[in-house]
């Protein structure tokens, strides 16, 4: 069954989105309108490095090939993601383009907050988009059966780990390691060099941030943040377990400064040599492979570690979607079209290398030469990665929505922001992890009820 189809249910607007949801009344407004001679594009997007090297490149090779100008807007993930939903509920068209992910296409579209997709692909077949990987064509198609999002890149999670390090500690990296076995290994990693800790894990408030990581260790774990009746589990045996571990480990073992970390900081630790370990986005390791990186072919890449399930890598990409109220339509879909495409993965293998290459995304990147010499150490760690990700059964039990590091509603921005809030206070040593999952219990009981 397409992942759209299992998303039946899912309340559309919830607490966290109602304000906005109510401002959205001329959701339709210049939907279908064409660029009408403006050739000036706002995008609104993330700060990850893939999204500044774009920046970098528009002017030079996509505006002097079409003419079309692009203004950039941007912004830290947390921040990124309160601005593009602020703007796109009120649909005045400031931006024409931002960048979404899976989590926000289900109710984005059902609240005609988007422009669909499927009438530029059918047009435009040098885009092919047959050559989108499934997993990301189906997260971005909505209940409708309508695709919303063209993927800047495709992630899913895995576990980079120094090799030198531990080749001079006589340590081996399980090809598929628990939960269990790298604990172990973080303790005997840290301080292998001056400086270095055993492990990075996100620990910054955040539901895009400290609660991704942690959610897969609870799925694997044999937690859920909600049974399929929408019971909170949050003070269950299983979710607290897998809480307990993760933020032992962190104080243990992890970064410093780890309450204050997110995926930018870890990725800093990585590269600086400050870790010796890091679970995250497969998406980081372009930036460590990439050419001046102090740990280029240093890092060794193995999947997400698990407990009671086989895999446990989370399923995102950060995707291009059009606002529905953009009059720009035209030349929105030729710059969508661009940096999604394989010419830009082409240029950008060329001018900055192709480990940086935004890739997860296609299938033909996985079957270009030039990507896999540069990028041949993580590559098909990746993309097995990504095909082995199952956003419908992640865990150990039932689920009501879809949803590997996330559950997929739109209270879950509000609720998962404060749970994180709490976990980040674990961390920092301001309270007791059953005290954070209390309060936590009781902000997820509140938003159950309201799914029932």
């Amino acid at each position: 069954m397409p992942l759209q189809q299992r998303r039946r249910g899912i309340r559309v607007v919830g607490a966290s989105v109602a304000l906005v949801g109510l401002l959205a009344g001329c959701s339709g407004a210049g939907g279908s309108s064409s660029s009408g001679g403006e050739e000036t594009l706002n995008v609104l997007m993330v700060n990850n490095p893939q999204m500044v090297e774009l920046q970098k490149l528009t002017a030079d090779n996509f505006t002097k090939e079409t003419g079309i100008k692009v203004n950039f807007s941007v912004l830290p993930e947390n921040d990124v993601r309160d601005k593009i939903t602020q703007d796109f509920a009120n649909q005045a068209g400031q931006y024409d383009i931002a960048t979404i992910s899976n989590f926000e296409v289900p109710f984005f579209a059902k609240n005609g907050w988007l422009h669909s997709l499927d009438e530029y692909t059918e047009k435009d077949k040098t885009f092919d988009q047959a050559d989108i990987l499934k997993p990301l064509q189906e997260s971005l198609t909505a209940e409708d059966g309508k695709l919303y999002g063209q993927p800047f890149y495709g992630e899913s999670s895995f576990l980079m780990y120094r090799k030198d390090v531990f080749e001079a500690k006589n340590l081996t990296m399980p090809a598929k390691p628990t939960w269990k076995e790298v604990a172990d290994l973080a303790a005997k990693v840290d301080g292998a060099q001056k400086g270095m800790r055993g492990i990075c894990l996100r620990g910054l408030p955040g539901w895009g941030e400290v609660i991704a990581p942690l959610t897969t260790v609870v799925n694997t774990m044999g937690g859920t943040w909600f049974t399929k009746d929408w019971e909170a589990q949050l003070t269950s045996p299983e979710f607290t377990k897998a809480t307990k571990f993760y933020v032992d480990l962190v104080r243990n073992h992890g970064e410093a400064g780890a309450p204050q970390a997110g995926y930018a900081e870890c990725l800093n630790n990585m590269t600086q040599g400050h870790s010796a370990m890091w679970y995250d986005a497969t998406a980081g390791a372009g930036s460590l492979e990439a050419k001046g990186s102090p740990v280029k072919g240093k890092i060794g890449y193995v999947p997400a570690p698990v407990d009671k399930t086989d895999s446990s890598g989370w399923l995102y990409t950060w995707a291009w979607g059009m606002q529905k109220a953009s009059k720009k339509t035209e030349s929105a879909w030729k710059f969508m079209s661009w940096a999604s495409g394989k010419e830009y993965e082409k240029l950008v293998g060329e001018k900055i290398g192709w480990s940086n290459v935004p890739a997860g995304k296609r299938a033909s990147t996985y079957t270009n030469p030039d990507y896999l010499k540069e990028a041949g150490a993580f590559a098909e760690v990746t993309k097995d990665a990504i095909a082995n990700a199952n956003p419908t059964d992640p865990g150990t039990q039932p689920r009501p929505t879809v949803g590997i590091q996330f559950v997929d509603i739109p209270e879950f921005t509000d609720l998962g922001t404060k749970v994180s809030q709490e976990i980040s206070a674990a961390i920092a040593g301001k309270k007791s992890v059953e005290d954070a999952l209390k309060v936590s219990q009781a902000l997820a009981e509140k938003v159950g009820k309201k799914q029932q």
